[in-house]
């Protein structure tokens, strides 16, 4: 029989599984019943932020939320701009951010690249021991320890200050930035560096101009979510940085934060579906917001910035 006749009578090779495989099926509804849940429970959430914030709103002008710079919802001389409470947290957030980033950073950049493997293996988890530890005890630690250190130092801050929440708060995300951007580094391949190492560089030029650049949409999610951290904190500066709500940038003085009042006011003696109640879900709406549009700029840069070896 001739050759073309076999190859004419032969039929094509398939690849797809003669047997459907129920295991993989189960799996893979279990995944998607997974991300389900979440999309459902940010829903929820939105749902359970946005009803009460329409009802607020239809009594507080959206002008008067955002310009208005007196906080003072619970009094008889309501007022209700949300201004010193956006300040109160972004002081603290900066001050946090001034702390965790470059620390943060620096402690990736020697895990990665000066650390013998036997020091990675105990320098990482002892570092992110920090991330597990609740924010309840640095709140404390921030009050009770930190504040009367830096005045020991010399340093007229308050009982109540930013300046000791936003460095406590830093602390603690250290192990959060670290320990992402050193994942992105360890996935930088060997050969960037050992190119870099045959024309000559040293190790700190090759960490700096090779490595930092080839990682960096991994270094800015570490960073997006280090802020977003901070902003939603709550613990630190309930505890730690006050509840008096004030336009300053005095980071020695007492701010409150828009996690602070939403946890205060939550717990409090307010009448359930009052003005002042409501601002409750206002405030936690625009807290949303914030977060939400800085995961959104967070995934923009990540993809513009985003390195794909081969």
């Amino acid at each position: 029989m001739a050759t073309s006749d076999l190859t004419a009578g032969a039929q094509p090779l398939g690849l797809r599984a003669e047997r459907r495989r129920f295991g993989e099926d189960a799996i893979k509804g279990i995944f998607a019943l997974c991300a389900l849940v979440s999309v459902l429970t940010t829903v929820g959430i939105v749902a359970a932020l946005l009803l009460p914030s329409i009802e607020f709103f239809q009594e507080v002008s959206l002008v008067e939320f955002f310009t208005e710079t007196r906080w003072a919802p619970l009094f008889s001389n309501a007022s209700f701009g949300v201004l010193p409470l956006l300040v109160g947290t972004f002081s603290v957030t900066i001050w946090a951010c001034l702390v965790c980033m470059p620390f943060g950073l620096g402690a990736a950049i020697y895990l990665s690249e000066y650390a013998r493997p036997r020091a990675r293996r105990i320098l990482k988890p002892a570092l992110e021991v920090l991330a597990g530890i609740p924010t309840v005890v640095y709140g404390f630690f921030a009050l009770t320890f930190f504040t009367p250190f830096l005045q020991d130092l010399g340093l007229d801050v308050g009982v109540f200050n930013a300046l000791s929440a936003g460095i406590v708060m830093g602390v603690m995300l250290v192990p959060t930035v670290a320990s992402i951007s050193e994942d992105a580094m360890s996935a930088v391949p060997q050969d960037l560096r050992d190119g870099a190492y045959g024309l000559g560089a040293s190790r700190l030029q090759v960490s700096t101009r090779i490595v930092v650049p080839a990682a960096i949409s991994g270094i800015v999610a570490s960073y997006v979510l280090a802020i977003s951290r901070a902003v939603g904190e709550t613990m630190i500066v309930l505890i730690a940085a006050g509840q008096l709500a004030r336009i300053t940038f005095d980071p020695r003085e007492a701010i409150e934060t828009m996690t602070a009042f939403i946890a205060a006011t939550g717990i409090g003696d307010v009448p359930t579906g009052s003005t002042a109640y409501k601002t409750i879900f206002a405030v936690g709406l625009t807290l949303f917001c914030i977060t939400l549009v800085m995961n959104v700029i967070s995934i923009r840069l990540v993809r513009k910035y985003r390195e794909i070896y081969e």
